[in-house]
């Protein structure tokens, strides 16, 4: 195996990839934003061979896309992705609410810590740290639920998710939710799986009904911006 420094390749190439990951998540690169190999290379100090194998990877995991004479850019998502990626979350943490109801009944301490930061961070407008904890807020609870695919599939979701949130900073009121979440931490506070999940799912749902087509338009604009990126 081929290695730099004595770090085997791959896994040089696994700590690329996580790098360009959590850049596109928290929205560093956005839509439409050119991936150089030879940039980043730079920037990382290493080789372009890792950075072009985190690069196929990350396509193949829809993050990125490449095409012919132009070279890899951050993938634009859809509307309609969005919308049934919010979709097929209401599910997975409606039923990850059930699973978790036992382990949730009076240990409610972690969720209601992420809701109160949250609420801070809406109160500043600051919303990628409100977004932060409301992540990590809806993730413990899939966690709780001791179901390791639910929790993968969840993760598999964020690119879309977390592109939803990019675009929706104009439109943001995160305290309208505010007593919705507390709600929810009542309910798993009471062992009450059943409600909490149906509280999560309506939630989620009604959030990817107010996704439309203006957002494909902010797509087409981010991606302009970005083109000389």
């Amino acid at each position: 195996m081929e290695q730099e420094g004595g770090i085997p390749r791959d896994s040089i190439s696994n700590r690329v990839k996580k790098w360009i990951s959590e850049r596109i998540l928290n929205g560093t690169y956005p839509p439409g934003h050119r991936l150089v190999e030879l940039q980043i290379a730079h920037e990382l100090k290493t080789s372009q061979g890792p950075v072009r194998e985190a690069l196929r990877e990350l396509e193949a995991s829809g993050l990125v896309e490449s095409e012919p004479f132009k070279g890899t850019r951050v993938r634009q998502v859809s509307a309609r992705e969005m919308q049934e990626a919010y979709q097929v979350r209401a599910f997975i943490e409606q039923h990850a609410a059930e699973l978790a109801a036992f382990a949730l009944r009076d240990n409610t301490s972690r969720l209601q810590s992420e809701i109160v930061a949250a609420h801070e961070a809406a109160e500043k407008g600051d919303i990628e740290t409100f977004t932060r904890h409301k992540t990590v807020f809806h993730r413990q609870i899939v966690e709780a639920s001791g179901n390791s695919i639910l929790l993968r599939f969840w993760d598999a979701l964020q690119f879309e998710i977390r592109s939803q949130v990019i675009l929706s900073q104009e439109k943001f009121s995160p305290l309208e939710g505010e007593k919705l979440h507390q709600a929810i931490i009542d309910a798993f506070r009471n062992g009450n799986g059943k409600l909490a999940g149906r509280l999560l799912r309506k939630h989620l749902l009604g959030f990817a009904d107010t996704i439309d087509s203006t957002h494909e338009a902010s797509w087409v604009h981010a991606g302009r911006k970005s083109s000389t990126g």
